[in-house]
């Protein structure tokens, strides 16, 4: 599903305009991106939540040459999913 298709999926059940509902998860994902930024991360219970993990330094290969080289540590947004979340996915 793309943004797109979220976005009239949330517009049919909530009977609100599809330009509202892209207004609103705009605002989501800001607000989302905001806190990540801080490295506050944002947490919906069942769901599950955003937040930042650290990379450490490693050394990696170039698959073309095998060259190694050195891959510098960061920090990269995650996701967890939360036991709602795990328990829809295992049903089948």
């Amino acid at each position: 599903m793309n943004r797109a298709e979220l976005v009239e999926a949330i517009a049919n059940q909530t009977e609100a305009t599809k330009t509202d509902t892209d207004a609103l998860l705009s605002v989501f994902t800001t607000i989302v991106e905001k806190n990540i930024k801080k490295k506050d991360g944002v947490r919906l219970v069942g769901f599950g939540s955003f937040g930042v993990s650290k990379r450490k330094a490693r050394v990696g290969r170039n698959p073309q040459t095998g060259e190694e080289i050195k891959i510098a540590a960061r920090t990269v947004p995650v996701f967890k999913a939360g036991s709602v979340l795990k328990q829809v996915a295992n049903k089948r």
